[in-house]
C-alpha cells in the first residue's frame, strides 16, 4: 500500500531542490507504474514543477519525450535550463537523469500576458457527479503503484471483465483525483493526470492492454479550485503497434483546465 499523507503536488512528487537550477526525486512506489518504473506523468509533473520554481512563472505549455526508464528506488536528478527569457514568456528545458543516463526531457513555455479578451470554446461532456460514478477496478499488478494513490471513477468506460475484444468508439471519460492532494490542482498535478492515453488504448480496443508513453504534451488554459478533474480521453488511432490520443481536462464547474496529447507503445497485459 502506498503512503497517502496529505501533501501538495511537489511533496507528492518528493521533489527536493538541490541548488538554484537542480532538483532531485526518489522513485518511490506512489510514483511508479505497475511494472515498477517512474510513471511518465510523474516525470512530466516534476519537470513542470521544477521549471515553474526556477522561473517564477506559470507553465503555459510543456512537452515531455520519454527516453528511458527510472526504476523503483532510483534517484532522478532534474536539471533546469532557462533558454530564452522575455518580458512575459520564458522558454526553458528540464532534463531528468539517473546517473549519467538521460531518461526524460521536458521543454516548456512559461508566463502570462495581458490580453483583454478570453473565452472557452469546448464544453465539458454531460457527466454524473464523481461520487456517483463507478470506481475503476485495479489489476493485482497495480498494488503498491501510483494507481493506489489515485481515485479514478468511470463516467464512460469498461471494467476489466467487460473488456471482451470488442472495440469502442475510442472515448473514455472518467473523474480522477490524487487522494492525498490537499493544496489544490496545479500544473504539476495536471501533468500527472495527463498520462492516461495508454490506459484508454485498452478501453478503445476492448482488450486488457495499455502501453508505455513515448511523449506527452500538455497545454494549460485556466486553473480553478476543484477536487476532481474530469478526463475526456479520445483515442484516435492504434496502428503499427502505437496508440495516439488526446485528453481534455475539466474542473468540476466545467472550466477547461488543460488539454493533453500523447503517443504510446501499445502492449497487452500479461496479467
Amino acid at each position: 500500500m502506498v503512503s497517502l499523507h496529505p501533501v501538495d503536488s511537489r511533496a507528492f512528487l518528493g521533489l527536493e531542490r538541490a541548488d538554484n537550477s537542480k532538483f532531485a526525486l526518489h522513485v518511490v512506489p506512489r510514483l511508479t507504474t505497475s511494472g515498477g518504473f517512474l510513471f511518465g506523468g510523474a516525470g512530466l509533473g516534476a519537470g513542470i514543477s521544477a521549471l515553474e520554481t526556477v522561473t517564477g512563472r506559470r507553465c503555459t505549455w510543456a512537452t515531455a519525450q520519454y527516453l528511458s526508464y527510472a526504476r523503483r528506488d532510483e534517484r532522478v536528478d532534474v536539471e533546469t535550463f532557462v533558454v530564452v527569457e522575455g518580458s512575459s514568456i520564458t522558454q526553458a528545458r528540464a532534463t531528468c537523469r539517473v546517473g549519467d543516463r538521460e531518461i526524460l526531457t521536458v521543454n516548456a513555455a512559461l508566463g502570462d500576458r495581458d490580453f483583454d479578451s478570453a473565452g472557452q470554446f469546448v464544453a465539458m461532456p454531460d457527466s454524473i457527479a464523481p461520487e456517483a460514478a463507478r470506481p475503476r477496478t485495479l489489476r493485482a499488478a497495480h498494488a503498491n503503484s501510483i494507481m493506489e494513490a489515485l481515485d479514478m471513477r468511470y463516467v464512460k468506460g469498461r471494467d476489466l471483465d467487460e473488456l471482451d475484444g470488442t472495440s469502442s468508439d475510442g472515448r473514455t471519460i472518467m473523474w480522477v483525483r490524487i487522494k492525498s492532494l490537499v493544496d489544490g490542482i496545479d500544473a504539476a498535478a495536471l501533468g500527472i493526470m495527463g498520462d492516461f492515453v495508454p490506459m484508454a488504448v485498452g478501453q478503445a480496443l476492448g482488450l486488457r492492454a495499455g502501453g508505455n508513453s513515448l511523449d506527452n504534451t500538455i497545454r494549460f488554459a485556466t486553473l480553478v479550485p476543484t477536487d476532481w478533474v474530469l478526463l475526456d480521453i479520445q483515442v484516435e488511432s492504434v496502428q503499427r503497434g502505437f496508440g495516439h490520443g488526446t485528453i481534455q481536462m475539466f474542473a468540476q464547474n466545467g472550466a477547461l483546465l488543460a488539454t493533453a496529447s500523447q503517443s504510446c507503445i501499445a502492449r497487452k497485459w500479461k496479467t
